[in-house]
C-alpha cells in the first residue's frame, strides 16, 4: 500500500530526528544546568518511543490478517495506540507543570544562558521543520498517526520556543534591578505553556475512545442512510436497517433490507447487482471496508 509505506517512512524519519533531539537536549541541559532542557530531552525520548509504537501498529494494520485469532484484522489496535499516545502526552504535560511549580516554590534555577539559548534556537528550527514537513505530507496521506506525530512536534516546538523566550528575557534582566526574578522566568513560562498544551492531544484521545467504544460516527451513518433511502425508493423495497462503526481506518457497515415477495431480487445475480450498486454508492471500497448486505422478508432479521 503506497499510503501505508509513506506513513511508515514519515514515522521512521520522525523517530530518527526525535532520538537526535533527545540526546541533544540531555547533553545541553546538563551543560547549561537547566532541568527544563533535560525534561525537553526526556520528552523527546518518550515521544520517540510513542512514534516507534505507532510505526509498529501501522505495519500491522496495513497487512492482511491470516491469524485465526484476529479474523477481522488488527484495526482495533490503532485507536488503542492513539488513545495511549495522546494520554501519555497529556500526562507529560501534567508532569512538566508540577515540575515547574515545584521549581518556583524552591526559588527557581540559575542557568548558563549561552548554552541554553544555543540549544533552544537549534531545536526550534528542527521542530518547526518537522512540523511543517509532516503536515504537508499528511495532506496526501491522511494518517491519524502522522497527525498525532505532527502534534507532538508542535508541542515540542512550542515548549522550546517558550524556553527560548524565557532564556532571552532572563538574560536581559541580568544586571538590572529585576535580576532577582531571573531564576523564576524559565519555570513560570514552562508552567504556563503546559497548561495550554495539555489540550492539544485531547481531541485525538476523544476520537480514539469513540472508536474503541464503537460509537457510531454520525457522518458515515448519515451517508449510508442517504444511499439506502435512495435504493429503497428506487427498487420498491419495504424497509431497511443499517449499523455502522469506525475502528481506526477500518469501516464496518452492516445493512439488512426488508423486501416483500414481489419486490425482492428475482435471483442471486439480481441480489448481487443490487449489492454492487449499494457498495459503489457508499464508496471507499478496499481492505479497510467491511460491508455486509442481506435481504429478508422476515422483519425479525432486521
Amino acid at each position: 500500500m503506497p499510503q501505508a509505506q509513506a506513513e511508515q517512512r514519515l514515522l521512521r524519519l520522525s523517530i530518527a530526528v526525535t532520538i537526535l533531539v533527545s540526546l541533544f537536549g540531555v547533553v545541553f541541559g546538563l551543560l547549561s544546568g537547566s532541568m527544563s532542557i533535560v525534561f525537553d530531552g526526556m520528552f523527546a525520548a518518550i515521544d520517540a518511543g510513542m512514534s516507534g509504537l505507532a510505526l509498529f501498529v501501522s505495519r500491522l494494520v496495513s497487512r492482511q490478517s491470516d491469524n485465526p485469532r484476529f479474523q477481522f484484522g488488527y484495526w482495533h489496535i490503532e485507536p488503542m495506540v492513539l488513545a495511549f499516545n495522546g494520554g501519555t502526552l497529556m500526562l507529560l504535560c501534567a508532569y512538566a507543570f508540577v515540575n515547574a511549580v515545584a521549581s518556583i516554590l524552591a526559588g527557581g534555577r540559575h542557568l548558563q544562558f549561552d548554552w541554553a539559548i544555543a540549544y533552544a534556537v537549534i531545536v526550534c528550527i528542527v521542530c518547526f521543520a518537522m512540523l511543517f514537513y509532516e503536515r504537508r505530507a499528511n495532506r496526501r496521506i491522511g494518517s491519524d498517526f502522522v497527525r498525532l506525530d505532527a502534534q507532538s512536534w508542535l508541542m515540542s516546538a512550542a515548549i522550546t520556543s517558550a524556553l527560548l523566550v524565557a532564556f532571552a528575557i532572563a538574560w536581559s534582566l541580568e544586571g538590572t534591578r529585576w535580576h532577582h526574578l531571573v531564576p523564576y522566568v524559565d519555570p513560570a513560562v514552562l508552567a504556563l505553556l503546559t497548561v495550554v498544551l495539555v489540550f492539544v492531544p485531547i481531541r485525538t484521545v476523544r476520537r480514539a475512545l469513540q472508536e474503541i467504544l464503537l460509537i457510531t460516527p454520525p457522518e458515515l451513518d448519515a451517508h449510508v442512510c442517504r444511499v439506502m433511502d435512495a435504493v429503497v425508493a428506487r427498487h420498491g423495497f419495504k424497509d431497511y436497517t443499517s449499523y455502522v462503526a469506525k475502528v481506526g481506518r477500518a469501516q464496518f457497515i452492516e445493512i439488512h433490507v426488508e423486501v416483500t415477495p414481489g419486490s425482492g431480487p428475482a435471483s442471486l445475480a439480481a441480489a448481487d447487482a443490487i449489492r454492487r450498486e449499494i457498495a459503489d454508492a457508499i464508496g471507499g471500497e478496499g481492505p479497510q471496508r467491511w460491508l455486509t448486505i442481506d435481504f429478508t422478508a422476515d422483519p425479525r432479521w432486521l
